[in-house]
């Protein structure tokens, strides 16, 4: 796969900093009355886009979730053509899967949807989506040393008794709030997609969720600054 431009779709700034820093990005304007906020690196003839979705005009916190991704993905997409569009964060992790905090996982061989259930037949596939990874996921998960695994998405941070039982039966090892969501925007675009994440709470923890969250987003943050820009680098030095 030919790769010059590379877009990082991110959800949360205090995810993207140390990002932005790694690759000596500089903001790139936005769309009009859209609350992205973008940062672009320019090397020789790569271009490496990092796309945070932005801040809720009303509430002022980072835009987590499908809906803001979807709008970023997009825009990101019409603005900069990429030849292949990343969904990097953070992620909780389950013990039962052997996943400790800090590790890094690699989406493959699908990213799903676990809380977007539609009981009706012709629908149910379409809920879950199983979006297709970009096919060389696993040697970049050997370059990097990452694990891989189904990433699977919802809106909600915990974990509740039905999202247990589909995030099971769909084999899910990496949950999140965006990346099937990205990828659905991908898919519109032929665009090559994969997921990057880092641990940073273990659902199947009897510490709760939010407070793990909290306690390792600035370790697994730095994690991801890490381990991105060394994925980026293996696409463009396979081209």
């Amino acid at each position: 796969m030919h790769v010059r431009t590379v877009a990082i779709v991110m959800a949360m700034r205090a995810e993207a900093r140390p990002l932005v820093t790694a690759f000596d990005a500089v903001p790139h304007p936005v769309p009009a009355r859209r609350p992205f906020e973008w940062f672009v690196a320019d090397r020789d003839d790569h271009r490496v886009v990092v796309a945070v979705n932005g801040v809720d005009p009303r509430h002022g916190v980072d835009l987590v979730g499908t809906e803001p991704a979807v709008l970023n993905t997009g825009a990101v997409i019409d603005t900069f053509a990429p030849d292949l569009v990343i969904s990097a964060g953070t992620a909780g992790g389950w013990q039962r899967a052997g996943a400790s905090v800090g590790d890094v996982y690699v989406s493959w061989p699908t990213v799903v949807r676990h809380d977007r259930r539609i009981d009706i037949e012709e629908l149910r596939e379409y809920g879950i989506g199983r979006h297709t990874v970009w096919k060389g996921a696993p040697a970049l998960a050997d370059q990097i040393g990452a694990r891989l695994g189904i990433v699977t998405t919802g809106n909600a941070l915990d974990e509740s008794a039905t999202d247990r039982e589909w995030i099971l039966a769909l084999d899910g090892e990496v949950k999140e709030m965006e990346a099937a969501a990205v990828a659905w925007v991908c898919e519109l675009h032929h665009t090559p997609f994969v997921a990057v994440k880092t641990i940073t709470d273990l659902v199947d923890h009897p510490t709760p969720t939010g407070e793990q969250f909290l306690a390792n987003l600035r370790a697994a943050s730095e994690r991801l600054a890490a381990v991105v820009p060394a994925a980026v680098r293996h696409f463009m030095n396979a081209t």
